[in-house]
């Protein structure tokens, strides 16, 4: 056992530096701001499946953009929505919203849905949001200010999760916060690629570029992420994190734990076909730290000698993750839920644990489909 704790020691001290290198880093990202500029011709572009509650407030939201109506257009694929999605999108109207409906028949995907819209999309940038999202007037004008003052040909943007009083959504917003800290870091200091598809852009002369989805095509998830890595390859130093308040895009919290975990699991199951080798070493060291604390955890309970270990490295993991949670908190004006989070530290180790074996070799439900990992490749059932 003092070999496992020596081990144990270690990985937590390497761990500790890799969050304060986090923390350094979003700290360090500058406040974006705007300078209006309305020469750029904008597509946005929402792949949907079974979003007909929510498609219409995403809409009333891209029509009271504050960017010139003819210098942006909205372009949705259906992905064989087994709902009236295609008949609610197809039947809305806003004025001078220029809207373009698609409907994909059969078996899709995701990246097909937005590969779809991709190819008839006129703009010179292509931003990419999801059904569920919504964004404040200036959101165009953020991301056509900030690709004028820079020339980023990928462009990663915040986003804020809106949650309830109840523990599930306490306990996801916290851990959202902390993922979009870790985007902000390690892209502004080019350490490794990382976004979030629910607010995410590049040009389309760089998707063209890196041939779009070609060699990612087959991966049920990953239309940001790997994505984003293969231009970050084709453009180096041109992919960049905006951080500004008006370029928020805020997305609901999953209403249920099942929900939640299929969501977590979704994403970890990128975690292998990562090309980047250094945020599936960051995401190695996570888990084994999480999985060391579970070890000592369960062998408190059969020797209680080693629960005051147990204790003293929990309340360690507490005070390297604070600072740079509440960092974030504070962009996203979340700070009182900082309170519950030292709390929620238990639950969170038995989360990742869980999220990231399901991830590799479990299975997950995504937009009523089935998909499943395995050591080869992931398989999708309808």
């Amino acid at each position: 056992m003092a070999i496992f704790l020596l081990i144990f020691l270690v990985l937590l001290l390497i761990y500790s530096f890799l969050i304060d290198f986090y923390r350094r880093g979003w700290k360090g990202v500058p406040i974006h701001k705007i300078e209006p500029s309305n020469d750029i011709k904008v597509s946005v572009i929402i792949a949907v499946r079974n979003e007909e509650d929510n498609i219409p407030g995403l809409l009333k939201c891209l029509n009271e953009q504050d960017y010139p109506k003819d210098k942006y257009e909205v372009i949705i694929a259906d992905d064989s929505s087994t709902d009236n999605t295609f008949m609610v999108v197809s039947n809305i109207y806003f004025d001078y919203l220029s809207k373009i409906a698609l409907k994909l028949e059969g078996s899709g995907s995701k990246k097909e849905a937005l590969q779809a819209c991709i190819t008839v999309a006129s703009g010179e940038m292509i931003i990419a949001t999801d059904a569920d999202c919504r964004m404040g007037s200036s959101w165009i004008s953020a991301y056509v200010s900030f690709y004028k003052k820079t020339g980023a040909q990928c462009i990663a943007a915040p986003v804020k999760m809106d949650w309830d009083n109840s523990l599930l959504q306490i306990f996801q917003t916290l851990d959202f916060l902390a993922m979009q800290a870790i985007t902000g870091a390690s892209v502004s200091r080019r350490f490794h690629t990382m976004c979030n598809g629910a607010n995410f852009a590049y040009t389309k002369q760089a998707f063209i570029e890196v041939n779009g989805f070609e060699g990612i095509d087959r991966i049920p998830s990953g239309d940001d992420m790997l994505l984003m890595h293969k231009i970050s390859v084709a453009y180096p130093g041109k992919v960049m994190y905006m951080k500004n308040p008006e370029s928020v895009v805020f997305t609901k919290a999953e209403s249920s734990w099942k929900s939640f975990f299929h969501q977590r699991i979704r994403w970890a199951s990128k975690a292998v076909h990562y090309k980047d080798r250094k945020i599936f070493y960051a995401l190695v060291l996570t888990y084994l730290v999480n999985v060391c604390y579970l070890i000592l955890g369960i062998a408190s309970f059969f020797d209680v000698r080693w629960l005051s270990f147990f204790l003293l490295l929990l309340i360690a993991k507490i005070l390297i993750e604070f600072p740079f949670i509440n960092a974030a908190a504070i962009f996203f004006n979340q700070q009182q839920l900082m309170k519950f989070f030292p709390f929620l530290q238990p639950l969170h180790i038995l989360y990742v644990i869980i999220a990231g074996w399901f991830g590799r070799f479990g299975s997950y439900v995504w937009k009523s489909r089935t998909i499943k990992n395995s050591g080869s490749g992931n398989l999708v059932k309808q």
